[in-house]
């Protein structure tokens, strides 16, 4: 043999194969080839210092401590018949928080929808500047908008305008 030294056997006392790239057990710290690395596979005596699994109560999400030996399946059940601290007329909660302060309008959101100019917090219908009668700056902070703006005015001018928007950016009502 070129390399006598190189790689290792499996500690499995079925297998023994010379396996050149070896994996350590990490509870027992024995050496083992890939097919008995697990656990399950080289019937690890420490396995139950590494191989520990919480379960969690689905109803509380509160950790359960389960004994050595017993099923965590019956271990949770017994939890939530005795023990578990939920109630479910706490656990419900509001989803449409978020009303509109528009005035008249009786609309919540589920989320925020604030204005970049004002800070207000508006409904889906309300939320840009022009729907809500913003009294923050005088145009829209991002020049996108103000394009935007700039373009419909043009076009409302044509079609016998409605809104006018001088150079200076401030809105005002032609009729």
């Amino acid at each position: 043999m070129e390399f006598p030294e190189l790689g290792e056997h499996c500690s499995e006392r079925t297998c023994k194969q010379l396996d050149f790239l070896p994996l350590r057990c990490d509870a027992c710290g024995e050496v083992f080839c890939k097919d008995h690395i697990r656990y399950d596979n080289h019937k690890c005596s420490s396995a139950y210092k590494k191989n520990v699994q919480v379960p969690v109560c689905p109803l509380c999400n509160a950790p359960i401590p389960v004994q050595k030996g017993e099923i965590p399946d019956i271990v949770v059940g017994a939890h939530m018949d005795k023990d578990c601290k939920y109630n479910p007329s706490q656990q419900r909660q509001r989803i449409f928080t978020n009303k509109c302060l528009k005035p008249g309008c009786k609309r919540k959101e589920m989320m925020k929808v604030v204005c970049e100019q004002c800070g207000g917090n508006f409904c889906i219908k309300h939320r840009h500047p022009l729907d809500h009668n913003c009294k923050g700056s005088s145009h829209p902070t991002s020049k996108a908008g103000y394009a935007a703006l700039m373009r419909a005015s043009e076009a409302a001018l044509k079609s016998a305008g409605a809104i006018g928007v001088p150079s200076n950016g401030s809105l005002q009502h032609n009729r």
